[in-house]
């Protein structure tokens, strides 16, 4: 989880509009399996001459995104992504994609996680993954009856994608199940090497104190035609038969190599991959992990130095952070048949 508030917060900015500025708004709807309210922004194809142009989500660590704020939509029938954070994250740590995939023509729907989200964390309730799948769900819902965008809504063309535990999130979404008995024996036999096993030894997370049942169910929606999972997270651990549940198209993007690559996210160490040889994999480095959060500010690096963070902003030598969104979003966009 990333300390710096900073960094992810979202202010608006006075900007110039370019020629095929995507439109950005955001919602705020009852999440009744949380028993609360939960955040969603969503970006889309504008109509020209509407909206206020924005620099979205700009930050002193973080660049932020050219939109046009609450634009009317441009009319037709678009294709809809959901599209999920990671851990500790926010809808905006994401924005570069959504803004990429609307530019292609699609309505994409990013909600901010409920317990697993940057201002709103916790670790324990965080790992009962089917609330994400919960959420996306529910935001789709609500979209669909929003009176501005439900009607550009194709509810034949509704697709899934995610980074790190969001990469579950639309895995998940399309039929892939989790073990949790075998998630939790991986993590105890993984604890030396795994950062994330660590990471929920440190927060106290007991893997024995889960819901078994849920863990282990099919969250799949019929409504999702195929997934893209940048670097999904609890991909160890999954019984072969579980992974067969996966019956829609699906797309694998892996970043980095060797000692870049972070195990908790590595499909093809755990077996995964080889599991799905129908997938689509996406293979890009030099990258990590980390290469997929937007792109940083000149002075990013040395900010997070000094609040002793995550140096989310340093990629490995070679990497062209921009050039790995680009191939990311024409990868996904070509993998949902986007406009």
């Amino acid at each position: 989880m990333f300390r710096f508030a900073a960094a992810l917060a979202a202010t608006l900015l006075p900007a110039l509009a370019a020629a095929g500025t995507p439109g950005v708004a955001t919602r705020s709807v009852h999440a009744p399996h949380h028993g609360r309210a939960m955040q969603m922004t969503v970006w889309y194809p504008a109509a020209p001459a509407s909206g206020t142009p924005v620099t979205f989500a700009d930050n002193p660590v973080y660049l932020g995104h050219d939109a046009l704020q609450d634009a009317d939509p441009l009319p037709g029938s678009r294709p809809v992504v959901l599209l999920s954070h990671g851990l500790g994250g926010l809808a905006f740590s994401v924005g570069w994609l959504a803004q990429g995939l609307a530019r292609e023509g699609a309505v994409v729907i990013a909600p901010n996680h409920p317990n697993s989200s940057f201002f709103d964390f916790d670790m324990q309730a965080g790992m009962n993954h089917w609330t994400r799948t919960q959420d996306m769900q529910t935001a789709l819902d609500a979209l669909t009856l929003d009176a501005q965008l439900g009607p550009v809504l194709d509810l034949e063309r509704v697709y899934a994608a995610g980074f790190s535990y969001g990469g579950w999130t639309a895995l998940s979404l399309g039929g892939l199940r989790g073990h949790a008995g075998w998630f939790r024996d991986y993590c105890a036999a993984a604890l030396p090497v795994s950062s994330h096993c660590q990471d929920l030894l440190r927060a106290g997370v007991d893997l024995t104190d889960v819901d078994a049942e849920m863990w282990q169910a099919s969250h799949r929606d019929p409504r999702i035609k195929a997934v893209a999972a940048i670097d999904p997270g609890l991909i160890h651990g999954i019984p072969e038969d579980f992974a067969a549940g996966l019956t829609v198209p699906a797309l694998l993007a892996a970043l980095g190599s060797g000692d870049d690559r972070l195990l908790a996210t590595d499909f093809d160490a755990s077996g995964f991959a080889a599991m799905d040889p129908d997938a689509g994999i996406l293979r890009i480095a030099p990258a990590s992990h980390f290469t997929a959060l937007p792109l940083c500010k000149p002075a990013g690096a040395a900010i997070l130095k000094e609040e002793q963070d995550d140096p989310v902003c340093t990629d490995p030598e070679g990497t062209v952070r921009a050039e790995v969104h680009r191939q990311l979003t024409q990868a996904i966009a070509r993998h949902f048949s986007l406009e």
